[in-house]
């Protein structure tokens, strides 16, 4: 449908499948994220992967932790290790 197309509703759509790098600077230990299984790590800056379609959710929820984001780039699927590379 014509509509559907417009409004993104397309189900192959390039968006669903863009990955972002977030680099976070300033992340601390706080209420928001004490419940965690584990601590936020004390280090200059993070890199965090982030689906297209929850990018705003995970800028909220970085600035609610204290960080920062310092720059954001795609992930090509060139930067990603094929299925017989190792890490």
């Amino acid at each position: 449908m014509l509509g559907s197309s417009l409004m993104g509703g397309s189900s192959n759509s390039p968006a669903k499948n863009r990955v972002f790098v977030y680099e976070v600077s300033g992340l601390r230990q706080n209420e928001n994220n004490d419940g965690n299984s584990y601590p936020v790590r004390n280090s200059s800056s993070v890199f965090v992967r982030v689906p297209y379609n929850r990018m705003n959710e995970e800028m909220q929820r970085i600035g609610r932790m204290g960080g920062t984001i310092v720059g954001i780039k795609p992930l090509d699927s060139s930067d990603q290790p094929s299925d017989g590379e190792s890490e």
